[in-house]
């Protein structure tokens, strides 16, 4: 079965993420203006490494997540939309002679995939995609290559396939984020044109950096380091079982010494993990500053990041949520969605995929 990253068919879908700590699903709907309107949205817990390191381990666990997840999303859709850890695919830029026929085009990928893939070209699904407004390219196009073992998407398919749901379109989650930028400009500055901006999803495991500028990705790492480390804490102070902590975190019903016992520590740990990715991307690259930080993933949501991570780095920062001013279907519960938005960005960029 093959997938394809750039795939620009148009069909209804519903965003799934599947993160190493939840199940999350996005139902969008299409309205004029190329507007949106959020119908519902669902989360389900993960147990405990059911995925590692972005690959599943525990099919059934996850199985029946997204089965669980989507009875309660309350969607009528079975097409979804999925999307990989940037870790498990490789990508590369190169450049072709624009005049090159579509078939001629794809046994050109095959041959510069061969040289930079460490597989055989049989264990692995490619696509590709043409950008032909490079500048200075001289008739030359530049092509973006994508590339990952077959294992990790057939994984994900079997996931959701086994709740009874279809998948249709594989995508690779900072693209799903990059995406979800278009939905609320207003919180970037210049709303990210010619600027630099730093996007920063930090989720359970790790603290995946994104670095766009003019909209374009530059520069990514990835650090492990998330969420999980605050859990960890809370269990090991508070002599709490994993899903206690969990619950205790997310409800914000923990002992008053925990702000500064426990999240104060771990907050200087996240401004120095982001400082040093600021470090290395001003030693190591062209760009000497970044204009905004742009904070998504579950850990967004933890009350005063923003400002922590603005007083630190003295760079303007900003939690995301792609559904400001969107409007919202009558199963959406707003005061709730204010404190997940920040989870739901790759679900909601993958949900996009419907319409662009």
């Amino acid at each position: 079965m093959k997938f394809d990253f750039f795939a620009d068919k148009k069909m209804s879908v519903i965003g799934v993420d599947i993160s190493s700590s939840a199940v999350k699903m996005v139902e969008l709907t299409g309205l004029a203006h190329q507007k949106y309107r959020l119908e519902n949205y669902a989360t389900t817990a993960l147990a405990h490494e059911a995925l590692v390191d972005g690959s599943i381990v525990k099919l059934d666990q996850v199985v029946d997540a997204v089965a669980k997840c989507w009875r309660a999303l309350g969607a009528k859709e079975k097409n979804v939309a999925l999307a990989l850890p940037t870790s498990a695919v490789i990508t590369k830029k190169v450049m072709m002679n624009k005049e090159l026929s579509l078939d001629e085009l794809e046994s050109q990928v095959h041959v510069e995939a061969s040289q930079y893939i460490p597989f055989s070209l049989d264990e692995v699904n490619i696509d590709f995609c043409a950008v032909d407004n490079v500048p200075n390219a001289q008739g030359d196009i530049e092509v973006v290559i994508a590339a990952s073992r077959k294992e990790k998407i057939e994984d994900r398919v079997a996931a959701v396939e086994g709740a009874g749901l279809q998948a249709v379109i594989m995508d690779i989650d900072h693209y799903a984020i990059e995406a979800a930028l278009s939905l609320a400009p207003d919180l970037l500055i210049n709303g990210g044109h010619h600027q630099t901006i730093m996007l920063v999803d930090v989720g359970a495991n790790s603290m995946k950096i994104n670095v766009l500028h003019d909209m374009n990705s530059v520069y990514m790492r990835d650090q492990a380091f998330g969420g999980n480390k605050l859990t960890q804490e809370i269990q090991r102070h508070f002599s709490l079982s994993n899903m206690e902590a969990e619950l205790a975190k997310k409800n914000n019903e923990l002992p008053v010494n925990y702000v500064a016992d426990v999240l104060q520590p771990f907050f200087q740990t996240l401004v120095l993990e982001i400082n040093r990715a600021l470090q290395l991307l001003t030693n190591g690259t062209q760009y000497s500053h970044v204009d905004q930080i742009v904070l998504v993933g579950g850990c967004a949501a933890i009350p005063d990041i923003q400002k922590i991570v603005s007083e630190f780095t003295q760079i303007n920062s900003v939690v995301y949520n792609p559904f400001v001013g969107m409007e919202l279907g009558s199963r959406v519960k707003q005061t709730q969605l204010l404190k997940d938005a920040s989870s739901l960005v790759v679900a909601c960029g993958l949900a996009m995929r419907s319409f662009v």
